[in-house]
């Protein structure tokens, strides 16, 4: 799970309002035409219609857009509406619609304010959620240089140079922001990168760090109760990991993501019906595809190709309409064109993403996997002897790297990884 995809609405706001931290003065503009044309509210639908805050959203940004027309000049309630807006995406799953619109209207701030802070590094937050890292991390960098004091933009500097596989850099600027500011936001960064360096133990108790630095009930703390879930998941232990979902289903019924999870603990125990029905209530809440994804993934599990085929078709499609509203999908496409035996567009679309992040491991694993089921072991080990640098304790990429060490002749190498892989999850079956 992606900290690059958590633009978390309590640091958002933090930001926006300050919290304590040096803020720069920057100067209007004079004599300039000022737009007062902001992108409307997506509406809600369903469950997400009938919850409490929505009406409450609805009037709070109807008042700034009052705000606006009454001083176009001002960039406060501008603002405001983007960290409503970039809520509202997190919450509903209109990446398509929400983006585009924010970065409209910080656009239009910048276009006011061209050093304003706050709209840099909300910028950069959304170029980081549409996968565009290198322009993401561009924008962080000129964001520091405003202000060098304030922690989320180290935040965005750790997500950015870990997509790009700048791992010694993404712990230098972790480490800064843990000093500027200890925070769930903080502690989540560290945890991942622990992650990726192979430390699980050490993953799991800096994310219960952040699960008890947020307000309880919270979105931020729900997000990262489900981070720590998928942890447990990941390590073997279903139970702790049930128990994460359970308790932020029971603060927060329609949080589909934990609903997602539980439905990983079905599947992790075998109990696909279970998890179907799980992931069927999650997509009704929320056009996420992933969970789209992982439905078709069980319907392969029980043997149902047809119906498997037919929902991989639909996550493609989903995957465009993103790609046509500025997400970068060339990853996610690789990955889904694996599990659909399309190898060659597999490899296309990985060797895409490569070109702009060489040495990220997520890709390099993908395009390993991809090689292999090409049967070009070669090009294969090339790959994944990348996505093991960090020292990744990772199953599925020991997994992946353990088949191809036994297909190139190492047998002892390809034992040792497999070894790895179960003592990360005893439950890891091939």
């Amino acid at each position: 799970m992606k900290i690059s995809q958590s633009i978390m609405f309590f640091a958002l706001v933090s930001l926006l309002y300050g919290c304590g931290e040096k803020k720069q003065n920057t100067q209007t503009t004079e004599k300039q035409a000022l737009t007062t044309e902001i992108p409307a509210l997506f509406e809600r639908h369903g469950e997400l219609a009938s919850a409490a805050e929505w009406p409450k959203t609805k009037e709070k940004v109807k008042e700034l857009r009052a705000k606006i027309r009454e001083n176009p000049s001002d960039v406060k309630p501008r603002l405001q509406i983007a960290v409503i807006y970039l809520s509202e995406a997190r919450i509903t799953g209109e990446h398509p619609y929400y983006y585009p619109a924010v970065l409209k209207i910080l656009d239009d701030v910048l276009a006011i304010e061209p050093q304003n802070f706050e709209a840099t590094t909300f910028k950069a937050s959304v170029k980081m959620s549409q996968h565009q890292f290198a322009e993401a991390r561009d924008l962080a960098t000129k964001a520091r240089e405003i202000n060098p004091d304030n922690a989320y933009v180290y935040g965005v500097l750790v997500d950015a140079n870990v997509e790009l596989g700048n791992y010694t850099e993404a712990v230098t600027m972790s480490d800064k922001m843990q000093a500027l500011k200890p925070s769930l936001e903080a502690y989540s960064r560290a945890s991942y990168l622990r992650e990726i360096y192979g430390n699980y133990p050490g993953a799991i108790e800096a994310m219960k760090l952040a699960v008890e630095a947020g307000l309880p009930g919270s979105e931020p703390q729900c997000w990262a109760k489900t981070t720590l879930g998928h942890l447990y998941e990941t390590t073997g232990q279903l139970k702790q990991a049930e128990i994460q979902y359970k308790e932020i289903l029971a603060m927060r019924p329609s949080y589909a993501f934990a609903l997602r999870g539980l439905a990983q603990v079905h599947k992790g125990a075998k109990q696909y019906d279970e998890a179907l029905a799980e992931l069927d209530k999650a997509a009704k809440i929320m056009p996420e595809f992933s969970f789209q994804e992982e439905i078709a993934d069980i319907y392969a599990l029980q043997g149902k190709k047809a119906q498997a085929a037919d929902k991989y078709r639909e996550v493609a499609k989903m995957l465009d309409e993103d790609a046509r509203s500025g997400h970068a999908v060339d990853l996610e496409l690789c990955k889904l064109y694996i599990k659909t035996g399309q190898i060659d567009s597999a490899i296309a679309y990985g060797l895409t993403e490569h070109a702009k992040r060489p040495n990220n491991i997520d890709v390099n694993h993908a395009l390993a996997a991809a090689y292999f089921k090409q049967k070009d072991n070669e090009k294969a080990k090339q790959y994944i002897e990348v996505a093991l640098r960090t020292g990744s304790r990772d199953p599925e990429l020991l997994q992946v790297a353990s088949a191809i060490a036994l297909a190139t002749g190492d047998k002892a190498q390809g034992n040792r990884l497999l070894a790895q892989a179960r003592k990360t999850n005893p439950r890891f079956v091939l």
